[in-house]
C-alpha cells in the first residue's frame, strides 16, 4: 500500500447512537462528518437502554472490545437512571474503564443566537474520574446514607497538568481552579495544592481560584472574563450545564472525555424522550462534537469546515429546532449543514 493510499484510509471509531434523540442526532453528525470530508469507519455498538434490554446489559463486552480497539467513540445520549433500581450510569462506567480522566467542554457564544451574553470563549475542564462520582455510598442506620468523596492527589495533579498544556496549547492565558476548600478542607484543600504545585510549573498562564458558589454568581455577571476552568468531578459536571446556558442551551455544546490512550466524543444533553423520533431534535451538539473527533485524530480540515458551517447556519437564523425558537426539523437542520459544506 502507497503512503498516499494510508493517509486516504479511513480512521476506524466506535460509534454508540444512544438513548431517545440519540440515534437521531448521531446520524446527523455522521452525515455531516463525510459530507465535510472525514474518513471514519464506524463500527456500531449498542449500550445503555437499548443494549440492556436486548443483551441483559447496558455495557455490552462487544462495546468495550469496540473502543480498545478503535480507542476512539462518538456517543449519544444515554439514559442514566435515577435511584436503587435499575443499571448503572454509562457514562461514569466509560470513563472509568477506560480512565478518561479528563472531560472538555468548549463554550463559546454563537452568532445569530441571541443570549444574555456575548464574547464567552472559555473551557470547562473537569476531572472525571473520582470525587463522589466514585460511587461509594452505604447506608450506615436507618434513614442514614453516607457518600464518600475521594480527592487523590495523583488525580488532581494530571487534570491541573491536563488544564495548564490545554491553555498554553490553545494560547489561552488564564487558568481558574474552582474548589469548596472553605468547607472541605482536606479534599478539596488537596486538590488546590496539587493545582498551585502545577501553576508554579506554567509562570506565563496566571492562576486564579474561586470558591464554588462565587464562581457561579460571577459566570453569570461577567462570563467574558473566564478563559480555563479546572473543577473536581461534581462541581465541573454542574458549572459545564450553567456555562452551557450562557451560550444557548445545551444543544450547542460538544464534549470530549479524553484519557491517554482512549477518547470518547459525546453531545452533553440529555436523552429528551418526549421529543425522540419526532424529527425536532437539535443535531448541533452532536455534530460539534463530531468535529472535536475529527481534530483528534488529525483530520483537521474537515473539522474546520463543519465549525465553519455551523456558524454560517445560526448566522442564517432561518434553520432552527425548537430549543433554539425555531420550528425546523432534525432532517432540515442536517440537510442545511451538508449544503453550507
Amino acid at each position: 500500500m502507497t503512503a498516499k493510499a494510508r493517509r486516504g484510509a479511513p480512521r476506524p471509531a466506535t460509534l454508540i447512537p444512544g438513548d431517545g434523540i440519540g440515534p437521531e442526532v448521531i446520524d446527523a453528525a455522521v452525515q455531516v462528518m463525510a459530507a465535510a470530508g472525514g474518513r471514519i469507519a464506524w463500527d456500531v455498538q449498542p449500550a445503555g437502554k437499548e443494549a440492556f434490554e436486548k443483551m441483559g446489559t447496558a455495557i455490552p463486552e462487544a462495546l468495550l472490545a469496540s473502543i480498545r480497539r478503535t480507542r476512539v467513540g462518538l456517543k449519544g445520549p444515554l439514559e442514566t437512571q435515577i435511584g436503587r433500581t435499575g443499571y448503572r450510569s454509562v457514562n461514569v462506567a466509560l470513563r472509568k474503564t477506560f480512565d478518561l480522566f479528563a472531560n472538555v467542554r468548549p463554550i463559546r457564544s454563537h452568532p445569530g443566537v441571541r443570549t444574555a451574553f456575548s464574547g464567552v470563549d472559555l473551557v470547562v475542564v473537569r476531572e472525571n474520574t473520582e470525587d463522589l462520582y466514585s460511587g461509594i455510598e452505604h447506608t450506615i442506620a436507618p434513614g442514614v446514607v453516607e457518600s464518600v468523596k475521594v480527592i487523590t492527589a495523583r488525580a488532581s495533579r494530571r487534570i491541573a497538568r491536563f488544564a495548564f498544556d490545554l491553555a498554553r496549547r490553545e494560547r489561552r492565558h488564564k487558568v481558574v481552579a474552582i474548589h469548596k476548600a472553605n468547607i472541605m478542607k482536606l479534599s478539596d484543600g488537596l486538590f488546590l495544592a496539587c493545582a498551585q504545585q502545577v501553576a508554579k510549573r506554567h509562570p506565563r498562564i496566571h492562576y486564579g481560584e474561586l470558591i464554588v458558589d462565587n464562581a457561579c454568581m460571577q459566570l453569570v455577571l461577567r462570563p467574558q472574563e473566564f478563559d480555563v476552568l479546572l473543577l473536581e468531578n461534581l462541581y465541573g459536571d454542574i458549572v459545564s450545564d450553567l456555562c452551557a446556558g450562557l451560550v444557548g442551551g445545551l444543544g450547542l455544546v460538544p464534549g470530549a472525555n479524553l484519557g491517554a490512550r482512549h477518547a470518547i466524543f459525546e453531545a452533553v444533553h440529555g436523552t429528551a424522550p418526549d421529543i425522540a423520533g419526532k424529527n425536532k431534535a437539535n443535531p448541533l451538539a452532536a455534530v460539534l462534537s463530531g468535529a472535536m473527533l475529527l481534530r483528534h485524530v488529525g483530520q483537521r480540515r474537515a473539522a474546520d469546515r463543519i465549525e465553519r458551517a455551523v456558524s454560517r447556519l445560526l448566522r442564517e437564523r432561518r434553520h432552527r429546532t425548537c430549543d433554539l425558537g425555531g420550528t425546523a426539523a432534525t432532517s432540515a437542520v442536517t440537510e442545511r449543514l451538508i449544503a453550507l459544506l
